[in-house]
């Protein structure tokens, strides 16, 4: 057997999705240089390119960051759930962009090989004031390129799941870095505060929504202490789970997926995509041809058995 993998398995709404991106950050970037250029005419072309890039990318990443906790307290943004991996390319390309450029301006015309230049040029961390941001900025470009170079199912596959979710839980290293960079960079050479009142606000924002998500689902979460004698609790009945569709229940703070299929009442175990192989091992137990109306699942290790009655036996 072989897995055929693409880069990029386009459909209509994928085109839409990304073609509406795409708009929104062109017009950001015409709106970000106009009103530089109106608010400091001083600035060359270059600084006005860098500065907007720059602000496209943090603001991108704010959205990104936002989209997770906003799917989950309300399903009217699912949609925009759907194609957030295209998001975060745009977002890298945007923040290299910005990181090529500004090495290009400020360190390629010394001896120095300019990334060196980037790390060795100011070593001034006496005071916050004067405290080198570009590091901070090459850190997080760095993570940003791994998360992007591995923003694809092949590589989901073949880190495993695990893996390729702890690299990417990195982003809100990312985040922290790039947060860093904009305080000791652009925060030390603007003097007019609403922008350092924008970025707290942004800040602010995006743990507000991480944080409010995880009290809505706080209460989902929590083990259930309730199992009965044989170590089994009851998840629901058949009946209540659609066609070839299924439902979560938190087990030992992990989500497991309970699919059923019917005519044949299978009842499947599946782990979270962030605990499994990603290469879908199930733990598949066929149910005897007894009807089954209840559901239930093992809070030792994750079985699922089915039940002729809620509080019958095992089958």
């Amino acid at each position: 057997m072989s897995t055929t993998y693409r880069p990029v398995a386009w459909n209509p709404n994928k085109r839409r999705y990304d073609g509406v991106a795409l708009s929104a950050i062109a017009g950001f970037l015409a709106v970000a240089i106009g009103a530089q250029a109106f608010l400091r005419p001083e600035l060359t072309i270059e600084t006005l390119l860098i500065r907007a890039l720059g602000a496209a990318a943090f603001t991108l990443l704010n959205v990104i960051l936002c989209i997770g906790p906003l799917a989950r307290l309300d399903r009217r943004f699912l949609p925009i759930l759907y194609n957030r991996r295209h998001l975060g390319v745009m977002m890298f390309t945007l923040a290299l962009s910005h990181g090529a450029f500004s090495i290009v301006q400020f360190h390629s015309a010394g001896a120095l090989n300019p990334i060196v230049s980037v790390l060795v040029s100011n070593d001034r961390y006496g005071t916050a004031a004067q405290l080198p941001f570009q590091p901070f900025g090459l850190a997080a470009l760095g993570i940003l390129f791994l998360m992007a170079a591995t923003s694809h199912d092949f590589w989901l596959h073949n880190l495993t799941a695990p893996v390729w979710k702890a690299l990417h839980m990195c982003v809100y290293l990312a985040y922290t870095l790039i947060v860093a960079h904009v305080i000791f960079g652009v925060l030390q050479q603007e003097v007019r505060p609403w922008l350092g009142w924008t970025l707290a606000a942004a800040v602010l924002v995006v743990f507000g929504l991480h944080l409010a998500a995880a009290r809505r689902e706080a209460a989902g979460d929590r083990e259930n202490r309730n199992a009965n004698p044989d170590g089994f609790v009851d998840v629901c009945g058949v009946d209540e789970i659609p066609e070839k569709r299924g439902g979560n229940l938190p087990l030992r703070r992990a989500r497991r997926g309970v699919p059923v299929r019917r005519p044949d009442l299978r009842a499947i175990q599946r782990l979270s995509t962030s605990e499994r192989p990603a290469r879908g091992r199930t733990n598949c137990r066929r149910l005897h041809r007894v009807p089954v109306a209840w559901l239930r699942i093992s809070t030792r290790d994750g079985r699922v058995s089915g039940a002729v009655h809620r509080e019958g036996s095992d089958l």
